[in-house]
């Protein structure tokens, strides 16, 4: 073999570089992930301390700090620290020999004075930094990377991932959603499909079935659509008739929809909110007819929409959030009706966007357009567990998500008009109840939905504006699995001979319809006028000649004198005879007349 490598060598030294199949080459991992690091501006988004930053602990920060305030740092050219901390420097008039000195407490029962390797930290500060390090760690909040899903013109307002992680889909208020596939997606991160359910309206909410074959889309028109995992469209459901005042009697939504989402554990059943009041139950082999309709309880009788609705973790209990600011709770118990089993008056002063429930369905998350987020005890709902304010919302479709663990729950907030911070998303502990943490998403555009993949371990946030819009994907590559480390390192492929495709010629283009001179105005305008269906051309007046002083083409509009005619009773001889001789004859006998009446 080595024989064959050096005759091999020795033939390809012959040729130039350029011959022969080019080896590829590759990317690090590494310099993959380094270009797709988070800065540090973005990480801290409060400007304040540096508590926030997840890819640089507290020891290495007071580590840090020492080397920075040491008499004799040990910096390398490029400015990055190398090897461990130095030691004490020693005073001017000192003089120090040899290695330094133990640290007192560690070399006396030694039998030789030096010591072997580099000296060792302090014990006190280390001990504190280990424990804020383990306090950092315990949440272990994959924030180091980014990648953005990009596409939308407007600010995306939905997203939905599938259970294995694999899919994205991505709803926006330009009227379309996006789908993204991490396994066939490579590092320009474009989706594969675009669809646009509605015309004209927004996408407000995308659901995945629990065996991740079909998914919900609901936009602000009144009907509802599936779509399987292609994007292909299976159908929609039925809209009610707007005159029916009771809603329990139409066959479906009769206004737009505002939320919806998928049966957690059925896939044939699935869960739309409207604004026209109702809440509906929907089977997925049935595009014609909801099982159920439900219609929260109000303090006068009206209709006041139902702005965003919920399944809890096993499907036996359904929460909506309507527009008088109540939370209202159903369980799915055999004879159940509309009347809630559990009703929260007031529990907002604006409208709710979002609600989650709790894995073991004691504890509920609210978000509203009021700036709050109240976690709710199920058990006592008299009032909040806690309150937490100064988050603005500005959009219906904001939502509040839990960590895999439940550990902590996240939520985004808007960009207002006068704030000099963007669109951030805030991190609570679940037990403590307490800010953990803040980070910054998007410096002008406000973060609407959120999501932690439980699988993936990867947080997705979707911002946007008025101009733009994007998924934000949070992953690190020593925590996450999957997902975003898939595509990321996957190169887009080079384009080859075979993809070049000459342009097409069109020898005779004004042969083709598509580029054939229009007519002018002019003569488009006489050929209608001589139509007389386009020109709407009256009906000719009745003319020619007639009988009896009566002008028609029957030379007389009574029917006595046609059958006469047509009988050969009337004769009309005047046709046939000679205009001179008539006359004559007509003199003749008016002197006839007059001779008989002198006579007499």
């Amino acid at each position: 073999m080595e024989d064959e490598a050096e005759i091999y060598d020795g033939i390809r030294v012959q040729f130039p570089l350029t011959f022969g199949k080019q080896q590829k080459s590759q990317t690090s991992l590494e310099a993959v992930h380094n270009a797709t690091r988070r800065s540090t501006a973005s990480k801290n988004s409060d400007n304040k301390t540096d508590e926030a930053l997840p890819s640089v602990s507290s020891s290495s920060k007071a580590w840090l700090d020492s080397l920075r305030n040491s008499k004799s740092p040990n910096p390398s050219p490029n400015g990055s620290v190398i090897g461990p901390p130095p030691g004490p420097v020693p005073d001017e008039d000192d003089v120090m020999v040899g290695p330094p000195p133990p640290p007192p407490g560690l070399g006396e029962d030694d039998d030789d004075d030096g010591m072997i390797g580099p000296p060792r930290p302090p014990v006190g500060p280390s001990s504190d930094s280990d424990e804020e390090e383990g306090e950092e760690n315990r949440y272990r909040i994959p924030l180091s990377n980014e990648i953005i899903l990009k596409g939308h013109t407007k600010i995306v307002s939905a997203l939905a991932i599938d259970l294995s992680g694999s899919r994205v889909l991505s709803g926006s208020y330009d009227y379309t959603v996006r789908m993204f596939d991490f396994q066939g997606m490579n590092s320009r991160l474009q989706s594969f499909r675009q669809l646009e359910p509605f015309e004209g309206h927004q996408v407000r909410n995308l659901s995945w079935s629990p065996s991740s074959d079909r998914f919900l889309c609901v936009t602000g028109s009144a009907q509802a659509k599936i779509y399987d995992r292609d994007g292909l469209t299976l159908g929609e459901f039925v809209k009610g008739d707007m005159y029916i005042r009771d809603l329990k009697n139409t066959k479906g939504h009769i206004t737009g929809l505002t939320c919806g989402e998928w049966h957690p554990k059925t896939k044939e059943t699935i869960l739309t909110s409207s604004e026209d009041g109702s809440l509906r139950i929907w089977d997925v082999n049935d595009f014609k007819s909801q099982k159920q309709v439900i219609k929260p309880k109000l303090a006068r009788p009206g209709r006041i929409p139902v702005t965003t609705c919920a399944w809890d973790r096993e499907g036996k209990c359904i929460a909506g959030g309507i527009g008088d600011g109540s939370i209202q709770i159903w369980t799915l118990k055999p004879g159940w009706g509309s009347r809630p089993d559990i009703y929260i008056e007031k529990s907002h002063s604006d409208d709710i966007t979002g609600l989650k429930f709790s894995s073991d369905g004691k504890t509920l998350l609210s978000r509203s357009f009021d700036g709050s987020l109240k976690v709710w005890d199920l058990r006592q709902i008299k009032a909040p567990l806690k309150v937490f304010d100064d988050l603005p919302n500005n959009y219906a479709q904001t939502n509040v998500a839990f960590s895999p663990d439940e550990q902590l729950f996240l939520t985004g907030t808007s960009v207002e008009k006068e704030s000099t911070t963007g669109g951030l998303l805030c991190f609570y502990d679940s037990s403590k109840l307490e800010l953990v943490q803040r980070v910054g998403i998007s410096p002008s555009g406000s973060v609407v939905q959120c999501a932690w993949h439980p699988r993936l371990n990867q947080i997705f946030a979707t911002s946007g504006d008025k101009s733009q819009g994007g998924t934000h994907v949070l992953y690190d590559p020593t925590l996450s699995e999957r997902g975003a480390l898939v595509c990321v390192a996957r190169a887009p492929r080079k384009k080859s001979v075979d993809d070049f495709e000459a342009p097409l010629v069109i020898h005779n283009p004004h042969a083709l319809p598509l580029f054939r001179d229009q007519p002018s105005r002019k003569r488009q305008r006489e050929k209608i006028l001589k139509d007389p269906i386009k020109s709407h051309k009256p009906e000719l007046p009745i003319t020619g000649p007639g009988h009896g002083g009566r002008v028609g083409t029957t030379k007389g509009s009574l029917l006595t004198q046609y059958l006469l005619k047509q009988g050969g009773m009337i004769k009309e001889t005047w046709m046939e005879e000679d205009p001179r001789e008539a006359i004559l004859n007509r003199i003749l006998r008016m002197k006839r007349n007059d001779l008989i009446c002198w006579s007499v």
